[in-house]
């Protein structure tokens, strides 16, 4: 009777009820953005938002079958947990189901497919936190960031061999985790300024960048000309950043594929292409300006109804939001969002195991991902790069790798007064 009360008083039921919200919100917006008037009941199974509803009792079930798990057990399974979905990983690219030009799905038979590298997200915020809560263990350390950054790198280069570009840029979140233990911010700077470097690339001639960069290096260094140390580290980068810049058109031409290129393209205004690769988001965005303030109302919108948005129940659900629901609709889900992601850091900061607030930040930086480069690339702000809305867009394999993700999390929570 104690260990159920205490079970009962220690669980986070807020971040539960989040969590339950955006969920009930996916469902409901899953049945508007495929609505079949052939089916209209929403628990009907033979229907994506049929199907969504076992999904999410399949979810709800998973994630209380983690809260009554041993917490210790995390911890001891991380590696475990890991190499099962590094070993799916790789069987995808064997026996894999190619859809939309990814070979990311394994046929679980009746209608049901699993995608691996969805649960490859938290097993690997599960072994990146074992390792660097091990003892002696400093990600200041040349080893140990690079034995971090292998166990980050491994699964996106399988993911990316399918490929799956979107879901291997999530890993990159993972970068805030080590920032937060420690990590130089040098290092996101450095990476701020290269992705800075390869738009402005993409948009200006690049020997005018070089030359204002030049300019720019020889009046910080005429100012710093007695410190020789600071005058060679930026003679360095300075070089390291010119040869990037050359480095960029190969990048664009041989690394990226044509239809990542022409999305970027799109995106910047170099080329305009709104019957072809720049539909998606011109559609996206009629959709969720003509919600106006209140939107049109539940079952009303016409861009939804009418199909005009492909992929609207999954990467592009955040448009029937923004039609149906409007500006306050949207203003709403997205707080959601805010207060679950400030949620889970508060959760992690109140940690006592190095293994819980490591993990903790892990969730934080997936779901931030997640959330930003879902929405931006819906109202135009980022290349479509196809990654599901946490808990909102459709599918079981996004929903119930989020739910395990969170629910770790809050499992861990539980026991936060214990050793983990």
């Amino acid at each position: 009777m104690n260990n159920q009360r205490s079970f009962f008083f220690n669980v986070d039921w807020l971040t539960v009820l989040l969590y339950l919200m955006l969920c009930v919100i996916g469902w409901f917006n899953i049945h508007a953005a495929v609505f079949d008037e052939t089916h209209p009941s929403i628990v009907d199974t033979a229907t994506n938002y049929g199907k969504q509803f076992i999904y999410i009792n399949v979810s709800i079930v998973v994630a209380i079958v983690i809260l009554l798990l041993e917490s210790r057990f995390l911890t001891a399974l991380a590696p475990a947990f890991y190499g099962v979905t590094v070993l799916l990983l790789i069987i995808v690219l064997v026996v894999g189901r190619n859809v939309g030009g990814n070979q990311a799905w394994i046929n679980m038979g009746g209608g049901f497919r699993l995608q691996p590298s969805e649960f490859a997200k938290f097993s690997t915020c599960l072994l990146l936190a074992r390792y660097l809560s091990s003892v002696n263990i400093k990600v200041t350390e040349l080893k140990s960031f690079f034995i971090a950054a292998a166990i980050i790198g491994f699964p996106m280069l399988l993911i990316m061999l399918q490929p799956d570009t979107g879901s291997t840029l999530v890993f990159c979140s993972l970068i805030f985790v080590l920032y937060r233990e420690g990590l130089s911010p040098y290092f996101l700077i450095i990476a701020g300024l290269l992705i800075s470097l390869f738009v402005l690339t993409l948009l200006f001639n690049p020997l005018y960048i070089i030359l204002i960069m030049a300019v720019l290096t020889g009046l910080i260094i005429y100012m710093f000309k007695r410190n020789r140390q600071f005058v060679l580290t930026m003679l360095i980068g300075l070089g390291i950043c010119i040869a990037f810049i050359f480095c960029v058109k190969f990048i664009y031409t041989s690394v990226l594929k044509p239809h990542q290129t022409e999305r970027i393209n799109i995106l910047l205004g170099i080329t305009t292409d709104l019957r072809g690769k720049g539909y998606n988001v011109n559609q996206s965005k009629i959709a969720i300006g003509s919600g106006k303030l209140w939107g049109k109302g539940y079952l009303h919108g016409t861009q939804t109804k009418y199909a005009f948005v492909p992929e609207q129940s999954t990467d592009f659900i955040f448009c029937t939001i923004g039609e149906e629901w409007g500006f306050a609709g949207s203003v709403v889900v997205l707080s959601l969002y805010l207060f679950l992601i400030l949620r889970v850091i508060y959760l992690a900061e109140r940690q006592r195991s190095p293994f819980s607030r490591i993990y903790g930040y892990g969730v934080a930086s997936v779901l931030f991902f997640h959330v930003v480069i879902n929405v931006g690339m819906t109202i135009g702000l980022v290349p479509v790069i196809g990654i599901p809305l946490p808990f909102i867009s459709y599918g079981g394999s996004s929903l119930l790798s989020f739910t395990i993700l969170l629910f770790l999390l809050i499992k861990l929570d539980s026991n936060r007064m214990g050793i983990v």
